[in-house]
């Protein structure tokens, strides 16, 4: 056994991999791997041998998932650290996952550079998060698009709320303020509200639920 060595546990469902995982960590002075388990339940009957500093975890596994996994694991021991992984880059996994206390994500198929890039990243900022994932995050919540309005609706609506004036939003899409009027007009008919300030809070309340149903 290694000394001073990071402890590394990995559960993947794809019976295939384990030899490449075992490849990847053998000459790792910095990580060592205690085993690859193909269940959430295979790791914690085997727990209190191999106490793991960092899980990494599929997150959709027969029986227990990966995501419902993490209060196991931190039930185990708090400090854990979990990388989950998934072909899908999905928000809503993404956001359970770290809902439910995940460390970082990665989207497989995961090659050794970004693996190691992402351990080094939750032992620096305890946290790994890649780009296509952070982005898929940011633009859960730059989206300001409901169906109920037509394209330039949205458009207007989304520099309302920044705080924009009647004007500016004219000048902003090369329109006359008239112009402008008349779609905030539509806009509060839908709305079914009298003023801006009615529209803004209907608005947030509006983007408050389209996030929570993502």
């Amino acid at each position: 056994m290694k000394t001073n060595s990071v402890k590394i546990a990995i559960i993947d469902n794809d019976d295939t991999i384990g030899g490449i995982y075992n490849q990847y960590f053998k000459d790792s002075d910095q990580y060592e791997l205690l085993g690859v388990y193909s269940s959430v339940q295979g790791l914690l009957s085997n727990f209190g041998r191999s106490h793991p500093d960092i899980i990494i975890c599929e997150a959709m596994l027969n029986g227990i998932s990966g995501i419902d996994g993490l209060e196991y694991f931190y039930r185990k021991n708090k400090n854990l650290k979990v990388l989950m992984m998934s072909r899908k880059n999905d928000f809503k996994l993404i956001k359970e996952a770290f809902k439910k206390g995940a460390s970082g994500y990665l989207i497989k198929p995961i090659n050794k550079d970004r693996l190691f890039n992402a351990l080094d990243a939750l032992d620096r900022h305890g946290i790994a998060l890649e780009l296509d994932v952070a982005k898929k995050i940011i633009d859960s919540f730059q989206a300001k698009s409901y169906d109920v309005f037509s394209k330039k609706e949205n458009e207007i609506i989304e520099l309302l709320t920044q705080g924009y004036t009647y004007k500016m939003i004219a000048d902003k899409l090369f329109v006359t303020p008239s112009a402008v009027n008349f779609h905030i007009q539509n806009i509060y008919v839908k709305l079914n509200v009298n003023s801006k300030s009615e529209a803004l809070q209907k608005l947030k309340e509006m983007e408050m639920q389209q996030l929570n149903a993502a």
